[in-house]
């Protein structure tokens, strides 16, 4: 895939209004420079959620969410970044650069979508002609909005319908057995692999339907075996089972911002929630829950519900979904677990209790910390240490797994409370550093600034300060943590001199630093452009002199252990007289 010019993404994002596009979806309120609103990433009663216009970016204090303007649209509109780059620019009047939009768009990529949108249109036409699988969904009591908003179609019983239909010449019969329309035998017959089934279109994170699952609705009139119940298209160019979600494209359509997830386990669960009412119910790809399922269904809602049957096999699916969500339990998302009476199924719960029941029974579900100690406890007596020990052992690399952060140390908290195990380890650390704080502390000042993160910060609030100091940095070769952030900082201004805060933390996104940046970038500096101008210069100044005095240093004590040679005398009396300057 061609990548957009920087030059181009820093002159977009200069251009975008990012308060006018945030605030068309949040109401802001403005607060002196910036803007303030209730987060749209989380849950929360009071603003924490700022933006800024003159920084270019936007921050949570609350859950940290931040970024750019296209950070915004990626995770608020949910599109794929040449996607927002795309819908930035149409908002700004700037066109993406030509040769990156062809290198982007792959025609044989979108041929295969374009076969597969066909193939959806046939099993609708098909629908309305099939009395029988009308009747199937009649019985069911799906009616025809939720028919049309789910696309759902009816793939004719017999081996060539789609074939005859779609498949006209060789390009076309190749695309849609690329597409995993089609099976073949081991005489090398090609035939239609959805025969005599109700169709599920699956659709992208962009509305495009990628794949199929198919439901049986009668045996076939010859006799032959009609297969699984429910039959799913293979994994294809376009279609990965385990990172995608049937019905998340609905569900956004119904949501600007989603309150929760329901997962189910299969199609006609989803829709039948949906035609009562209950519209944020997804469902996995006839696979357990994956690492990829558990990541998109947190970018899309704080709080997600697994639903499933209470039987053995339901509650080994739910520690599958255990083990895929840990790693992504930071703090502001919940995970709960419903288990339902034997016999019933989301379809038949909600048709039985409606709306209402069902919400009943998520407000009682299992939340993630209780299921998770329950689960790993069942066979252990905690009456005895061994019981304990065994407990502990099983749950800490698991707990490991938790992200930094309040619900990590509560979970180990709640380890501590059933076991004992990190009591001691917990007192230590409360007590003894306390103690030698204070002693450490008694008397002293309050340290000094960094020079180093004063010279960052100010490079935050304004990075095209960066352009009023020449290379090279003699401040480069100073020994002193930061250093080397400062000067990356420096040369990414300097190869991208209209950058904008944002971007800037952006441009270090995956990296330890950004944590850093992003917290010292939320700051504001008295002052103004002029008077930063002047901090900075003299913060360099200052390090120079710093870096000067390190080499002086350096020469003196090799003076004092092996002796100068002659060089080395030429450069000290040089940086001797250059301190006295």
């Amino acid at each position: 895939m061609a990548r957009i010019p920087d030059a181009f993404i820093d002159d977009l994002l200069a251009r975008a209004d990012i308060v006018e596009l945030i605030g068309a979806r949040v109401p802001l309120k403005r607060q002196g420079k910036e803007y303030s609103a209730r987060c749209p990433f989380h849950d929360e009663r009071s603003p924490s959620f700022t933006v800024s216009p003159t920084k270019q970016f936007y921050h949570c204090f609350g859950c940290g969410a931040h970024g750019t303007a296209l950070k915004f649209l990626m995770e608020y509109d949910r599109l794929e970044f040449l996607d927002a780059v795309e819908e930035l620019a149409r908002r700004t009047g700037m066109e993406v650069p030509r040769d990156t939009r062809q290198q982007n768009s792959n025609p044989d990529s979108q041929a295969l979508y374009d076969i597969v949108q066909e193939a959806e249109r046939f099993f609708r036409q098909q629908l309305a002609a099939s009395e029988a699988a009308r009747g199937y969904l009649d019985e069911r009591g799906v009616d025809a909005a939720t028919r049309t908003r789910f696309g759902i179609g009816y793939a004719p019983d017999g081996f060539n319908a789609l074939r005859d239909a779609l498949g006209t010449d060789p390009r076309r019969m190749q695309l849609l057995e690329r597409a995993g329309m089609f099976s073949k035998n081991d005489s090398g017959r090609v035939y239609d692999k959805f025969r005599g089934r109700v169709m599920f279109p699956i659709h992208d994170r962009r509305g495009r339907p990628i794949a199929f699952g198919g439901r049986i609705i009668a045996a076939p009139a010859d006799g032959r075996d009609p297969g699984p119940k429910y039959l799913n298209s293979p994994e294809t160019a376009l279609f990965h089972k385990g990172r995608e979600l049937y019905g998340l494209w609905q569900v956004r359509q119904a949501h600007n911002r989603i309150p929760r997830l329901i997962v189910v386990e299969g199609y006609m669960d989803v829709v039948a929630l949906f035609q009562h009412g209950v519209d944020t119910a997804v469902a996995t790809l006839g696979t357990a829950t994956t690492p990829d399922h558990a990541e998109l269904l947190f970018r899309n809602a704080p709080d997600v519900y697994f639903c499933f049957d209470g039987d053995r096999a339901g509650r080994a699916a739910a520690w599958k979904a255990v083990e895929s969500v840990l790693p992504r339990m930071k703090d502001g998302r919940q995970a709960f677990f419903l288990f339902l009476p034997e016999g019933e199924d989301p379809d038949s719960i909600v048709r039985t209790e409606g709306a209402e029941g069902f919400d009943r029974r998520l407000q009682n579900a299992t939340p993630l910390s209780r299921f998770l100690f329950d689960s790993l406890g069942a066979d252990v007596n905690l009456g005895t240490l061994e019981g304990k020990g065994r407990l502990a052992e099983r749950a800490k690399p698991l707990l490991a797994q938790i992200p930094d952060g309040a619900f990590a140390d509560l979970m180990r908290q709640r380890l501590t409370e059933l076991t004992g195990v990190g009591a001691r380890a917990s007192t230590a650390e409360t007590h003894v550093p306390v103690q030698r704080a204070r002693a450490a502390g008694h008397g002293t000042p309050a340290p000094k600034r960094s020079l180093v993160r004063g010279a960052i910060s100010l490079l935050l609030q304004q990075p095209s300060l960066a352009l009023e100091l020449e290379p090279p940095f003699r401040f480069a070769a100073l020994r002193q943590p930061g250093v080397d952030l400062l000067v990356d900082l420096l040369q990414v201004i300097y190869e991208r001199p209209d950058i904008s805060t944002g971007s800037l933390i952006e441009h270090f996104s995956g990296r330890e630093e950004q944590a850093a940046l992003q917290k010292l970038a939320v700051s504001s500096l008295p002052g103004d452009e002029i008077h930063w101008r002047r901090e900075l210069l003299d913060v360099i100044a200052q390090l120079d002199r710093q870096t000067l005095q390190q080499r002086i240093d350096e020469l003196q004590a090799k003076q004092r252990e092996a002796g100068l040679d002659d060089e080395d005398k030429t450069e000290l009396r040089g940086l001797l007289m250059a301190r006295l300057a």
